[in-house]
């Protein structure tokens, strides 16, 4: 079979919440085609890969992708035709090349990755294996043995997800004991929908976010979702802290001003870095908390090492946006102690070889991995879960309702039923 890529287009999607993406459509002198889309976040960390947008009012508010799809037609396709589609290695040092500046400026982390990600696609289908066990296969990565990741949901959203809803953008209920992955799936979604009864039996809205996780306006404080979680957990017929425990993604970075000060305005609080890790604290004493994400600030540098160190031995201390699926911030947050845990996202970074290289080496120095969805401009590609699969990654986090979100859980179920998992 000829292997080598024929052709690439670009074209411009729709993303969740209505505004555009990139979809890339790679085709190999065989007639085998690859298809992939990037997604983006409404809350991004600043050091990640740029998502380019046209910036022209008169479409999508600024928000059109034409400019990154010319990227992709003009700029890179010449540059990766004829590349055979099996050398992904190859195909990403090129892309790479194309644009050294930082976060991709010039052509933009989402021209890059979308090519990126169809050209795996088109190589899986080729070489007649699932996009998981190629990505295995190219990149010797996992180990022997398949070891699914389990589900970390989204059930309650704040933050830039919701309006008039807590200053912590995310509330998750995560597997603590593996029962396979679909009754762990079953489990969370579960508590998810014991949640909805609960909300609406408190007069609270069970209207959805962005990531299709219940954004409830009128709460009280950013702690009372965290009692909520568990009453719905018992209500499922779950133990907290046994069966199920609560993941928290605060993205601090959000609420955090120009003072050093973490400004927590539905509670009316003010909060030294040291004063966020002592609110931390009691909440993890206080509730079934197993893991926090983007606790503190993404240039918060001095007080990461502190947060891990009085709770990696409780928890799990994931960087995000502090590390943004990039090895040289992974490599000084391993050298400095920040983190036991990282979250990836491939747009984050640009390409599938240097996402892969960033759970290598989490992995190499014990640092747990929770692959991603994005807020806000997710698609239904799900590619995602094959990159957790393939990887033996830990985690994989995604809402829980919305057809983008749901087809990711539905994709996991089916790749465990292939493995017999």
């Amino acid at each position: 079979m000829k292997t080598q890529v024929k052709e690439i287009r670009a074209r411009e999607i729709l993303s969740t919440g209505g505004f555009p993406t990139v979809e890339a459509v790679v085709t190999l002198e065989s007639g085998v085609v690859g298809v992939a889309s990037v997604p983006y976040g409404t809350s991004a960390g600043k050091h990640e890969a740029v998502t380019l947008a046209d910036g022209d009012p008169r479409r999508y508010r600024g928000k059109g992708m034409l400019k990154a799809v010319r990227n992709v037609n003009d700029v890179i396709a010449p540059k990766i035709r004829g590349l055979d589609a099996l050398d992904q290695h190859t195909i990403d040092e090129h892309l790479i090349s194309l644009d050294p500046t930082p976060q991709r400026r010039d052509i933009g982390g989402n021209a890059i990755l979308s090519v990126s990600l169809a050209c795996a696609r088109a190589g899986s289908a080729a070489s007649g294996l699932p996009l998981y066990r190629h990505i295995r296969d190219t990149y010797k990565t996992g180990g022997r043995d398949f070891v699914l990741p389990k589900p970390m949901v989204v059930v309650i959203e704040g933050g830039r997800h919701a309006d008039n809803s807590t200053d912590l953008q995310e509330y998750l209920v995560g597997v603590v004991k593996d029962r396979g992955t679909r009754e762990n799936v079953r489990a969370a979604i579960e508590v998810y929908l014991f949640l909805g009864t609960l909300l609406k039996k408190k007069g609270y809205s069970t209207n959805v976010g962005t990531e299709g996780a219940y954004a409830p306006t009128a709460i009280k404080s950013n702690e009372e979702p965290l009692s909520l979680i568990e009453e719905a957990m018992e209500d499922a017929g779950y133990k907290p802290g046994e069966d199920v425990g609560i993941a928290m993604d605060p993205a601090a970075s959000e609420f955090v001003g120009d003072d050093g000060l973490y400004h927590l305005a539905r509670d009316g609080q003010d909060l030294s870095p040291e004063d966020m890790i002592g609110y931390y604290e009691c909440l993890v004493d206080k509730y079934c908390v197993y893991s926090i994400e983007d606790g503190l600030g993404e240039d918060d540098w001095s007080a990461w090492p502190v947060m891990n160190k009085r709770l990696g031995e409780k928890i799990m201390v994931i960087g995000d946006d502090l590390t943004v699926t990039n090895v040289d911030r992974l490599q000084k947050a391993i050298d400095t102690g920040a983190m036991n845990s990282i979250l990836i996202k491939p747009n984050q970074v640009g390409t599938l070889t240097e996402t892969i290289a960033a759970i290598n080496l989490a992995q190499y120095n014990g640092l747990k991995v929770v692959v991603s969805h994005r807020g806000g401009g997710e698609t239904t590609d799900t590619l995602i879960i094959d990159l957790a699969a393939a990887t033996n990654a830990d985690f994989v986090k995604v809402g829980p309702s919305r057809g983008e979100r749901v087809v990711k859980y539905n994709r996991l179920m089916e790749i465990a039923d292939d493995l017999g998992l």
